[in-house]
């Protein structure tokens, strides 16, 4: 038996979009709380189920009093070090004693991930944004965004949770803007 692995484009937000999203003002609570979750995976690289389980124990504040996600990745158990940026750190904050995380014991109060989709198909549309929004699309932004901003692949591979680089690969996406910035020094070495 041979397996062939088929490439794929998969989805992912750009800067700006997260920035849209970000930026939007949501009058109804669950598309706000879909949206700081959603958020919350795009800038940490959690996937659902994971962020699903996050709970405060696997926040640690570090010598230099930076904080961590420290958790293992519920799928496949491999340990992953996270640095926690401000925007998921408030996100973290807005959510402390929000009912459902105090009963379960949990950071953040995600919905099931059907509910999330669903939601996140609203809240696109709601942003103007075209593309499929799903849980995973956060994952793979996450990923797309670091790399883009020059964030080497092993320490991608490594937040992400993954033992073999070649899946890393998988999620990374040589953005137009990337490869724009990178020819800018050919670009003036050999201007006419």
């Amino acid at each position: 038996i041979h397996f062939k692995q088929t490439k794929t484009n998969r989805a992912f937000l750009t800067e700006e979009e997260l920035n849209i999203l970000l930026k939007k003002e949501f009058t109804i609570p669950r598309l706000q709380t879909v949206r700081d979750i959603f958020v919350f995976c795009a800038l940490t690289g959690l996937a659902f189920t994971d962020v699903q389980h996050l709970r405060y124990e696997h926040i640690i504040k570090d010598i230099n009093g930076e904080y961590w996600i420290r958790k293992a990745r519920e799928k496949t158990d491999n340990m992953r070090d996270i640095p926690l940026l401000d925007i998921p750190r408030m996100i973290l904050e807005k959510y402390k004693t929000h009912p459902e995380c105090l009963k379960k014991g949990v950071v953040l109060p995600v919905p099931s991930n059907q509910r999330m989709n669903s939601y996140l198909k609203e809240i696109a549309d709601m942003c103007g944004i075209t593309k499929k929004l799903t849980t995973h699309v956060g994952r793979h932004t996450f990923a797309c965004i670091a790399l883009a901003n020059k964030v080497s692949m092993e320490t991608i591979a490594r937040m992400l949770g993954h033992s073999d680089i070649r899946t890393t690969k998988i999620y990374a996406k040589v953005l137009d803007t990337t490869v724009s910035k990178e020819m800018e020094v050919m670009k003036h070495k050999f201007a006419i």
